[in-house]
């Protein structure tokens, strides 16, 4: 019984073009195994020489049955992809331009778990966090700390830096320039994780203190 479809000579020689060309190796040994078929080797010899089961080697002559020889290709690594985020982009985009607070939120950050709360709420699309992370990896979103930074600069700042320069050019053993530091104490806002943003920027929040 022939286990295999006919070939021509033709399609023969493309497929041992192929054996020699391509990288991909596993996809070159099943070529091989096919070929050998071809010459009339059973399925037992055929695995011997290519160290691996039977069982491989009917798999591919089933592969091969349905859709020849290019069905021997290597299948992608990995598990298929489930969730296609793409129409999601705008929406997930939108969200980080804004702050939690601006939508009503108490949250000063976007964190894996609010997204996921989030698209679940007004989506009613169920996601873990692991998908939506490798997701906003591709689409170049990395999670950083904030900044602090100073809410406005000090608008007495060329004043008051005149005279400390005044003074400093003044000073003497008898007239010596002393200074205090931290005479007004304040507390930075809270910065306990870090937020979802664009590669190559950083979210930034104010801190406190005297204007």
């Amino acid at each position: 019984m022939l286990i295999l479809p006919p070939t021509s000579r033709n399609e023969r020689r493309q497929m041992k073009k192929v054996v020699q060309k391509t990288t991909d190796k596993n996809y070159a040994r099943r070529i091989m195994g096919i070929l050998w078929l071809c010459q009339g080797e059973p399925v037992s010899q055929v695995a011997d020489k290519l160290c691996c089961a039977e069982s491989s080697v009917w798999r591919w002559i089933k592969r091969f049955r349905e859709l020849g020889w290019m069905g021997l290709l290597s299948l992608p690594a990995g598990r298929h992809t489930r969730w296609h985020l793409t129409p999601l982009w705008p929406f997930l985009s939108y969200l980080l331009e804004h702050s939690p607070q601006q939508f009503g939120y108490l949250g000063s950050r976007w964190s894996l778990a609010f997204f996921v709360f989030l698209i679940k709420r007004l989506l009613n699309i169920t996601l873990s966090m692991s998908t939506l992370y490798r997701y906003f990896r591709q689409q170049g979103i990395v999670w950083r700390r904030a900044a602090p930074t100073v809410k406005l600069p000090d608008p007495e700042y060329e004043e008051k830096m005149a005279r400390i320069s005044e003074a400093l050019s003044r000073a003497s053993e008898k007239h010596p320039v002393v200074y205090e530091d931290e005479v007004d104490i304040h507390l930075n806002p809270e910065n306990r994780g870090r937020a979802g943003i664009l590669k190559g920027q950083q979210k930034r929040i104010n801190t406190a203190g005297k204007k």
